[in-house]
């Protein structure tokens, strides 16, 4: 007879668990968003460079999405280097993060097709929220697990562009029923901000 025993979600402790396979889990998952997306770009039955006109809107709201979507695999990335195990609830807020990050091909493929009106605008800054509250929320689980001396928390110190951008998202969405250029400039002005390089990690990393 086969004894099968269920473990607490805890069971998985930051010594026992090595983070290669969460990386490797969430390189893959990344990669298969931005496949998704680049397939919303229908080819036009055309052959003339009017024929792609329909396509600009849909074409923009790919590369502001590819930009995110590159963002998060740049910071997710640093942010593994200064962490040598995880827990289960490490891997349960990674998980949460790509949940919404996974949502990213819907809302980017309704924004396109609609050309920038607001319900569709302003649900793509609720998934850039959601997903930027999560990232915090995994940073703080990790931050929690590395205890006294944190390497993470040293390096992000006040994360003032961790702040700023909830803020940012919030006026965005409510602007997504005034203007929708507005709103989407407040989009853009996010993902300009963490495009600035951010040295924080590597400088704590080469310090210990």
């Amino acid at each position: 007879m086969i004894v099968t025993q269920l473990l607490p979600l805890n069971y998985l402790t930051p010594d026992n668990m090595n983070k290669g396979r969460l990386e490797a889990f969430s390189d893959g998952v990344l990669a298969i968003i931005i496949t998704i997306m680049v397939l919303e770009i229908k080819v036009p039955h055309g052959h003339e460079l009017s024929d792609l006109k329909p396509l600009i809107p849909i074409f923009l709201s790919y590369v502001l999405s590819f930009i995110y979507i590159g963002i998060y695999w740049n910071n997710h990335h640093h942010m593994l280097q200064t962490v040598k195990h995880v827990s289960g609830d490490v891997l349960w807020a990674n998980l949460h993060l790509l949940f919404w990050l996974s949502l990213i091909p819907f809302v980017t493929g309704w924004l396109g097709e609609n050309k920038f009106k607001a319900m569709p605008m302003a649900l793509y800054g609720i998934i850039l929220l959601m997903a930027a509250l999560a990232y915090f929320l995994l940073q703080r689980r990790i931050i929690r697990n590395q205890g006294e001396g944190s390497l993470l928390k040293k390096a992000i110190g006040r994360d003032i562009k961790g702040k700023i951008s909830p803020v940012v998202y919030l006026i965005s969405i409510a602007m997504s029923f005034v203007s929708g250029w507005a709103a989407g400039a407040g989009y853009v002005l996010v993902a300009l901000i963490w495009l600035i390089p951010d040295r924080r990690i590597e400088r704590i990393l080469k310090e210990e």
